[in-house]
């Protein structure tokens, strides 16, 4: 078992230390919060070890979980990896580009592992299609969220929309050509509305929009590919795949036959993929401990990390031309 720690005890930082103290491949020996009394409530209630500082937190981990705002990120996880133990830090991975390409290399030189909490790579109904993706060349995303003041100290694409960014980027085998954007401020300091375009290398068009003043909570969306549309439901963890073949001679009475206009007929097929039940942030918290105990890659890496950072960057700069 890795001995872990997590420093950011707020409402995620609860969560993991919760998931992490029940996970066989873990043993937690205990949390650092920069609020003392907090960090003494949450002691007396839950029995976790609170550390009187980071350091002494991190000196006794093989891996330390940094659940902080997003603000104290790059000092933290510099902290961990200078001290030469794993890290795995939560979404975004730091509020700036410059910030995590420091990191990631700073993981490189000290020859430790990096994964970033991009959770929705752990979503049962992401994980049952993924590899049913093969080149989608228009995506669109709905990320929509009922108010909440948490998180409103980074705009809603730092929030929310880095979720979608990070799972097209992981499907997309291009590099990003153009992006484009706008946001609008309702209630907070930053952007709660945001609109954005990617278009990559290849031709793949991904639109994506983000808001953290529905009426609602939705998060869907919708790959389209060469005889493929794939849906993805996060939110109700639900999928769809519909394929288009080539229509046999004789198909079945019941069969959905399209004829396009060069007369070639095509047949519909629609599938309901198994979706299981899972933590998600469990799982992502579990596939970091195999990587580091198997020397095998993580599944969202520093690097990738950064590169939805960068996205995200370029979305939010598309606004100040606005």
């Amino acid at each position: 078992m890795l001995n872990a720690g997590v420093i950011g005890a707020g409402h995620l930082g609860k969560i993991h230390l919760k998931l992490l103290n029940q996970s066989d491949k873990y043993n937690l020996v205990g949390f650092y919060d920069s609020n003392p009394e907090a960090a003494k409530n949450i002691s007396e209630e839950f029995g976790y070890r609170s550390y009187e500082t980071m350091e002494s937190l991190i000196k006794d981990c093989d891996m330390v979980d940094v659940v902080t705002p997003t603000l104290y990120h790059s000092d933290c996880a510099k902290k961990v990896l200078n001290a030469g133990k794993h890290l795995f830090i939560e979404k975004p991975i730091t509020k700036t580009v410059q910030e995590a390409e420091e990191i990631r290399e700073l993981a490189k030189k000290n020859g430790v592992r990096g994964q970033v909490g991009q959770v929705e790579r752990f979503n049962p109904a992401f994980t049952a299609v993924n590899n049913q993706i093969v080149n989608p060349m228009f995506i669109e995303a709905h990320r929509l969220a009922e108010f909440n003041p948490r998180g409103t100290d980074v705009s809603v694409v730092l929030d929310l929309m880095i979720h979608d960014i990070d799972a097209i980027l992981s499907v997309v085998n291009s590099k990003v050509k153009t992006v484009t954007a706008n946001g609008v401020s309702v209630i907070s300091q930053t952007p709660d509305i945001a609109n954005a375009r990617i278009e990559f290398e290849n031709g793949c068009v991904a639109n994506l929009t983000a808001s953290r003043i529905s009426m609602k909570n939705m998060r869907k969306s919708r790959f389209f590919q060469k005889d493929a549309y794939i849906s993805i439901d996060f939110l109700d963890k639900k999928c769809e795949v519909v394929k288009m073949k080539d229509a046999p001679n004789n198909p079945d009475e019941f069969a959905m036959i399209l004829t396009n206009a060069e007369g070639i007929q095509k047949q519909i097929y629609f599938e309901n993929p198994n979706v299981n039940t899972n933590n998600a942030i469990l799982d992502e918290l579990e596939a970091f401990a195999d990587s580091i105990n198997n020397n095998t890659t993580p599944t969202v890496t520093l690097s990738q990390g950064t590169e939805a950072l960068r996205v995200a960057m370029q979305i939010i700069e598309n606004f100040k031309t606005l």
